[in-house]
């Protein structure tokens, strides 16, 4: 039992479950702007383009209206009578196309700020190997003499 709780423990504490964790959270951020973006902003503009149609209100009743309850959404909810409200998921729709174009934006700044940063340069490796000056052979660094023209090399 220990091991498997170390193994959770290792699990949760690598960068990249943080990361994942962080983004979830930004995401539900994202969710209620975008929410509010569409509901707030963009339907009202949909529905004064369209001629002050409203989305919410577009559903096709499955079955018969009771005696005395009026053909509106909220009061056909009340009664417990079953509607098809395709006008909420056309919202929906909406409100998922907006929220994937946005998420793609920020997935574009955040690569354009990352080629913009400058990257460490690495340091230069020692070098391995040396050309002979007699034959121009490339040899290693290390040798009194070369393989190839057998020349003796200086120090």
């Amino acid at each position: 039992m220990k091991k498997f709780f170390s193994e959770f423990k290792e699990f949760i504490s690598r960068g990249s479950v943080m990361d994942l964790a962080v983004g979830v959270v930004i995401g539900a951020a994202f969710q209620g702007i975008i929410k509010s973006l569409v509901d707030d902003v963009i339907m009202p503009l949909i529905s004064l383009i369209t001629g002050g149609m409203d989305f919410s209100n577009w559903y096709v009743v499955l079955g018969t209206i009771p005696e005395g309850v009026e053909n509106n959404l909220t009061a056909l909810k009340e009664a417990g009578v079953a509607t098809f409200c395709y006008g909420n998921f056309i919202s929906a729709i909406i409100y998922f196309l907006i929220l994937a174009f946005v998420v793609f934006l920020l997935v574009k700044v955040v690569a354009k700020v990352k080629d913009f940063v400058p990257k460490k340069e690495e340091e230069a490796a020692e070098p391995t190997t040396k050309k002979c000056p007699f034959c121009c052979t490339e040899i290693d660094i290390k040798a009194t003499r070369c393989p190839h023209c057998t020349s003796e090399l200086a120090e």
